[in-house]
């Protein structure tokens, strides 16, 4: 890869919540920020939750989002990778982003030589010990019988029982991804931890968490989480084989 330009990453911006008219608010900064960075972009590395809610029917995607859409075109056109991880909030993508944006899409974790640097790449949903309930969950949402049989509900329908679940999902999760729950409690960590007593990584890089993070695991290996596009605006930047997290001021 090219040293010379810089590698950016982003997570969770989750548009379409909490509603309509502060969805556009931050869509709109996040394609300021990408239309400013775009000429110094070597790759673009989102790791999912662009959206709180993405299915696609045979002939139908959720309607809105053209800015972030028209723009992240725009990049790909520019002949700049966009690769994308799916989260938990838009994990039935299927082939539309691939076809239409020339993204590359994973659906697992990734390893990836970036600047010289060994990186473990993803979401972040589903690894590490506990949250058994979720990990159950996300093997029936992700069963291809299930997805199937979802998308023949009809889109207005499926699309608003998918919305409502996903308001109660973060009603109930509240504030508590605000807080750091300590080394021990924080299941991330733990992976990260677990990983490299196997196998040596430079940075392991995940979203999902919410909270902006830097975070050491061992005497090479560090942890950053990339926080979100809700409440920091915040992303990771990899020049020179050097990875910060950063903030926008828009």
């Amino acid at each position: 890869m090219n040293q010379s330009k810089k590698i950016y990453f982003l997570s969770d911006f989750h548009l379409g919540a909490p509603d309509a008219e502060s969805s556009l608010i931050r869509e709109k900064k996040i394609v300021s920020f990408l239309d400013q960075i775009k000429h110094q972009t070597e790759a673009l590395f989102i790791l999912g939750d662009l959206f709180d809610f993405w299915f696609e029917y045979k002939y139908v995607v959720p309607k809105g989002y053209v800015r972030i859409l028209g723009k992240l075109a725009e990049i790909s056109d520019m002949g700049i990778p966009i690769h994308f991880f799916v989260g938990n909030h838009d994990m039935w993508m299927k082939d539309y982003f691939e076809k239409e944006l020339n993204f590359h899409i994973y659906f697992h974790p990734k390893t990836f030589m970036l600047h010289g640097k060994k990186m473990m790449i993803g979401h972040g949903d589903g690894l590490g010990p506990g949250d058994h309930g979720y990990k159950f969950l996300k093997k029936i949402f992700r069963n291809q019988l299930c997805i199937s049989l979802f998308g023949m509900l009809p889109p207005r329908l499926g699309i608003g029982i998918a919305n409502y679940m996903s308001k109660s999902s973060r009603a109930k999760t509240g504030n508590h991804d605000k807080n750091y729950l300590g080394d021990d409690k924080e299941f991330l960590v733990q992976y990260c931890k677990s990983v490299v007593e196997k196998e040596s990584f430079d940075y392991f890089i995940f979203g999902h968490r919410h909270l902006p993070l830097e975070k050491k695991i061992s005497e090479s290996s560090t942890y950053v989480n990339l926080g979100d596009w809700i409440e920091y605006m915040s992303y990771a930047c990899l020049e020179d084989g050097k990875l910060n997290l950063q903030y926008f001021k828009s």
